[in-house]
């Protein structure tokens, strides 16, 4: 990317402005004293084509804000033109780095801002004499607070620190192989390039994109206008009773007729003590003991033996 520079050559050697941040980004360049003749910086920073001002490099400007503000005593006013300067500059740089996230539903904007808070802590730790080109050391910064961003403040739901890294990979691992391939990988695929189970390419493919909850009354148009409430099953309460009731006839077999029909009539056909004493022919007291050790006998899943 280059960034045109709009203002008159004045003879001074060095570039009069930058990408347009104001008359701070002029002085922040040019410093308080312009010099006479062009130095060997003005000259990387300038082209002329039939004697207008050309277009400005955004990695020599860079560097030449950086060298400027290295030159700069720390409590010098002009260095918060200059790191105004540089912030503005490597602007486009937080966009690129954001439109790999356009796939996550968020306001661009939004993105935008959180990755210049990376860029400014890219600037604030910039050591040029390194000999590392400054895109290179701060793209890695300005994706890491964006990945921040959305770990910390965006899903909707709680997923696992493992596979939020594990979706790096295979985030990565996908767009190598539809390259590759010329087609979308299949899960297999992924899991031998990155050397993972399958299982954990599955768990990170329904866990990666995991940032954003449906509503269950919110339509789907998919689905005929019906909402995910209306689709959802419901639980049986009587359910939970099929493997009592599986259980109690095992041992209902069990049991001598006499007894097997008292606790027909007792539990089944809703009788009194009194009225089954009358149905059988005995006392109700008999009853209530027979019921007694039909029970104790039902509970502890024993074989009935008379």
């Amino acid at each position: 990317m280059r960034i045109q520079d709009d203002t008159p050559d004045t003879g001074t050697g060095g570039p009069e402005a930058g990408p347009d941040p104001g008359a701070a980004t002029t002085t922040a360049v040019t410093g308080a004293a312009p010099t006479p003749t062009p130095g060997p910086r003005a000259e990387e920073a300038r082209t002329e084509e039939h004697g207008a001002p050309g277009p400005i490099d955004v990695r020599t400007l860079t560097r030449v804000l950086f060298e400027r503000l290295a030159e700069l005593p720390a409590q010098a006013p002009e260095r918060e033109q200059v790191r105004a300067a540089l912030i503005e500059v490597n602007i486009p740089l937080v966009r690129y780095a954001a439109t790999r996230f356009r796939s996550r539903n968020e306001p661009m904007e939004d993105v935008v801002q959180v990755g210049t808070i990376g860029l400014i802590n890219a600037i604030d730790r910039f050591d040029p004499s390194r000999g590392v080109q400054f895109p290179t050391y701060a793209l890695p910064t300005i994706l890491g607070e964006i990945k921040r961003y959305f770990r910390d403040n965006v899903r909707t739901m709680h997923v696992p620190r493992r596979l939020q890294e594990l979706w790096v990979q295979v985030s990565g691992a996908m767009e190598e192989l539809t390259v590759l391939h010329g087609r979308t990988p299949k899960v297999p695929e992924i899991a031998a390039n990155l050397r993972i189970p399958e299982e954990d390419v599955r768990a990170c493919l329904d866990a990666g994109r995991a940032y954003n909850a449906a509503s269950l009354e919110a339509a789907q148009e998919h689905e005929g206008g019906l909402a995910l409430l209306d689709r959802l099953g419901y639980e049986d309460s009587a359910l939970t009773d099929v493997e009592h009731r599986d259980m109690v006839r095992h041992l209902l077999v069990q049991l001598p007729e006499r007894e097997r029909r008292i606790v027909m009539l007792r539990f089944f056909a809703n009788l009194t003590q009194s009225q089954i004493s009358n149905e059988l022919g005995m006392s109700q007291m008999h009853v209530s003991r027979l019921l007694t050790r039909i029970l104790t006998r039902l509970r502890t899943g024993n074989n009935w033996d008379e």
